[in-house]
């Protein structure tokens, strides 16, 4: 999904023990003594009158106050980063409750000598491996485990969630470009009904895009791109480079063992039945559903493989397996919800 969503949305009000209120946004954990200024000054960007911020959305959660806040004392010290796996997990058992135009900002303290870009690259993905070594719940079992899968995208607490980082380096991109570093998560449940095929989704696009252009002075990045769609890998979204000809490091991002969880651990290839001319693959779409195909042909659009393939019946059995709950997975989120 392109940066067109990057910058929360909001709603909120601030916990308890809070340090202070803000004026839009509910904070989940403490507030720090800095907390407070960095979010106001943030928000006075997401509503800035004179250059309109590019992400349409993000103004509309402010407005809204369904954006969530969250402070980190250092984005260099991991040994402060223990709070982050909370609010993260808190957000997650809150955010549809609070529409689809909902983000969680986690705002790390201001630095007196702000680091180099390649510097908070190395953190901000420092960040996210340390949320997944220490995830409790298995990796959704339809997602990806490595990034240069189209369909991969970061995941906690087995939700998919979009995560975009803004850093004091990023100067010339400036709708990357926040006074303190700054990492945004947004569930992919809130991307649901703007896909790039919808009406909606094209215009609302076409608008941001716009938007982007005056507001950084540049073309949009080459690396935005439509999550599933060929070509797209969404970790390149995620740390954009701060020039227009500039590339995206490689991803340093490790799925650790076991990630999957017990019952979700892929099996290792399947022989063929003796009767089966062709072997099968496993193949699974973004609502979590299973089916078989010709090992030989191409998997259809809006399906991607498991890496499963065998012979019928034991792919068949592999399946029965792993696809427990057969309502699609939209319907299960609202079932929780």
């Amino acid at each position: 999904m392109p940066h067109d969503r990057s910058l929360p949305p909001a709603r909120a009000t601030a916990a308890a023990g809070s340090a202070a209120r803000l004026p839009a946004g509910r904070v989940i954990g403490a507030t720090p003594a800095w907390g407070a200024a960095a979010a106001e000054q943030l928000l006075e960007t997401l509503l800035g009158a004179d250059q309109p911020f590019p992400c349409t959305f993000a103004v509309a959660a402010v407005k809204k106050q369904s954006l969530c806040f969250g402070f980190v004392d250092s984005p260099h010290d991991e040994s402060t980063w223990a709070p982050l796996a909370g609010i993260l997990r808190e957000y997650l058992g809150l955010y549809q409750q609070l529409g689809k135009d909902t983000s969680l900002v986690v705002l790390f303290r201001p630095e007196e000598r702000p680091s180099t870009l390649d510097d908070y690259f190395d953190r901000f993905w420092a960040v996210l491996q340390y949320l997944h070594d220490g995830d409790t719940e298995p990796w959704p079992a339809s997602t990806p485990l490595d990034p240069g899968e189209v369909w991969w995208e970061f995941s906690f607490g087995g939700t998919e969630i979009f995560v975009v980082c803004n850093t004091p380096a990023h100067v010339n991109r400036r709708s990357r470009h926040n006074r303190s570093f700054m990492i945004t998560f947004q569930p992919r449940w809130v991307f649901e009904g703007l896909e790039a095929h919808t009406p909606r989704g094209a215009k609302a696009r076409q608008v941001i895009r716009n938007r982007i252009r005056r507001f950084d002075g540049m073309e949009p990045a080459g690396e935005l791109g439509n999550h599933g769609e060929e070509g797209n890998r969404e970790w390149r979204q995620y740390f954009l480079a701060d020039t227009a000809d500039g590339t995206v490091a490689a991803c340093p991002f490790t799925a650790r063992a076991g990630a999957r969880g017990q019952q979700q651990v892929p099996v290792a290839p399947l022989a063929a039945d003796a009767d089966q001319p062709a072997d099968y693959s496993v193949l699974v779409n973004s609502e979590g559903q299973f089916s078989l195909w010709p090992a030989a042909v191409p998997a259809p659009g809006r399906w991607r493989t498991t890496g499963v393939s065998g012979g019928r019946e034991e792919c068949l059995r592999y399946v029965s397996r792993v696809w427990t709950d057969m309502r699609p997975a939209r319907s299960r989120q609202r079932a929780a919800a």
